[in-house]
């Protein structure tokens, strides 16, 4: 199939590419890559309609926009392209992530097999890595962990290996739904339950330990709702925003009677950990 690429050139502003990607996501763009100063997004051309153009001269996208450019890119075997162009990700000694593709090169610890396809958590963003850093340093066993906003499921399956349990994954892609019912199937079979949804999901619901790595505005209206449903002393760990970004983060926390305990930053991203105490 031949896929219609779009290329970019962000307005300036504090996490304009990440709005601009999210609003490209809503009006039917499947895949994305930046750059410095870019976003190119990717859509099947047989979708890339009338409807879709005229969403493209929406004045609410302008806002995110400063120029843009189009190209048709033919059909090629994109599994073979992805292959040549997705490596394995070491987050620690005994830990890595892998497509099936790659060979296992850890001989003991967390060996996480991930399709990651359209999905958002392959461990390549620092956030993801952070969140994953997180866990690797945190007892888990036997805790009721959350995972909100999964993408693939990485954090749930690490999480699970680790002895969390029972754990519960949700998101409110599709895509990214699906995926990770695969993820988790390939690697900890009947272990996780995954959800389609949002945080309307966790009404009546408590856990001891909450993963969250989002973005910094669903984070900051999502937070009352996720410390509802976190057990006193339990913990919540948040990343998708940037080093900036924190001291509004932690200035919500504390409105919703988190506590802040430490946080980690990698190229600019950070990853935060909070305890409910009240």
């Amino acid at each position: 199939m031949d896929y219609l690429e779009l290329t970019c050139i962000p307005e300036t502003g504090p996490h304009t590419s990440e709005l601009l990607i999210a609003k490209l996501a809503d009006i039917g763009f499947e895949s994305f890559t930046e750059e410095p100063g870019l976003v190119c997004a990717y859509i099947p051309f047989p979708q890339y309609n009338d409807e879709v153009r005229l969403m493209l001269k929406d004045p609410e996208l302008k806002n995110y926009i400063k120029s843009f450019s189009t190209s048709i890119i033919a059909d090629q075997n994109w599994n073979a392209t992805w292959e040549s162009n997705y490596e394995a990700v070491h987050i620690s000694e005994n830990c890595m992530v892998r497509a099936p593709f790659h060979p296992k090169t850890i001989t003991e610890g967390f060996d996480i097999v991930i399709e990651p396809k359209m999905s958002f958590g392959t461990a390549h963003h620092e956030t993801t890595h952070l969140m994953m850093l997180f866990l690797l340093n945190t007892d888990v066993k036997g805790k009721h962990l959350l995972d909100m906003g999964c993408g693939t499921g990485v954090l749930a399956i690490l999480a699970s290996m680790k002895g969390a349990s029972p754990v519960l994954a949700i998101d409110n892609d599709e895509w990214a739904f699906r995926n990770s019912l695969e993820n988790v199937e390939n690697n900890v079979p009947g272990k996780i339950e995954v959800l389609l949804g949002d945080s309307s999901l966790l009404k009546e619901k408590m856990f001891d330990m909450i993963l969250a790595n989002i973005n910094r505005n669903i984070l900051l209206q999502d937070l009352p709702e996720f410390t509802k449903a976190l057990t006193i002393n339990g913990l919540i760990f948040l990343s998708g925003f940037y080093e900036e970004d924190l001291p509004v983060i932690n200035q919500k926390a504390q409105s919703c009677g988190l506590s802040f305990l430490s946080s980690m930053n990698k190229n600019k991203w950070t990853a935060a950990c909070f305890m409910k105490t009240t």
